[in-house]
């Protein structure tokens, strides 16, 4: 099984995500570390990537999926904003994809963003990103105002309830 949680810059995709596949037992990874050096570059001077930029890191998001699928599953945190996005993605899984959706306020996603440091992702970036997002008419749709630990019983839940009981890749 392939969960992807997905959302714009600051909605908890990578804490979400990890916490998912401990619960889960798989793999965790994060769609920034497939990004290449030049498009981290980009971003951290506050310049919004574009779709051939963005062409290599669905390949190799995609390469890993069909990897991962294989070897038992895994959970990715991946902003997937554009459907032809997820459609990528999706192709690569040989079984649909669980896709975990965060969203929240504007406000929260700023809040958030002004509270993080270390990362290239910058509180301007999120207008370009919340600008190009197009929420998936499928998935699990979760509120970014529930706390993570909330968030991973919700879709544990929702996977018991889905997969027949099945919680584990």
């Amino acid at each position: 099984m392939i969960c992807i949680v997905m959302g714009v810059s600051g909605s908890g995709k990578t804490t979400v995500g990890r916490e998912l596949a401990h619960a889960l037992g798989v793999p965790f990874y994060d769609a920034d570390d497939f990004h290449s050096k030049a498009n981290v570059e980009k971003m951290s001077h506050g310049t919004p990537l574009t779709d051939d930029d963005r062409r290599d890191w669905l390949a190799a998001m995609a390469a890993g999926i069909t990897q991962w699928e294989k070897s038992g599953g895994a959970v990715l945190a991946c902003s997937a904003l554009k459907e032809k996005y997820r459609t990528v993605l999706q192709q690569a899984a040989a079984h649909s994809i669980i896709w975990v959706v965060l969203e929240g306020s504007k406000e929260l996603l700023v809040s958030r963003l002004r509270g993080r440091s270390g990362h290239y992702m910058k509180e301007q970036m999120l207008h370009s990103q919340l600008a190009d997002y197009e929420s998936p008419a499928y998935g699990l749709h979760l509120s970014i105002e529930a706390s993570p630990e909330e968030l991973v019983r919700q879709v544990l839940q929702y996977l018991e309830e889905e997969k027949g009981g099945r919680t584990s890749g």
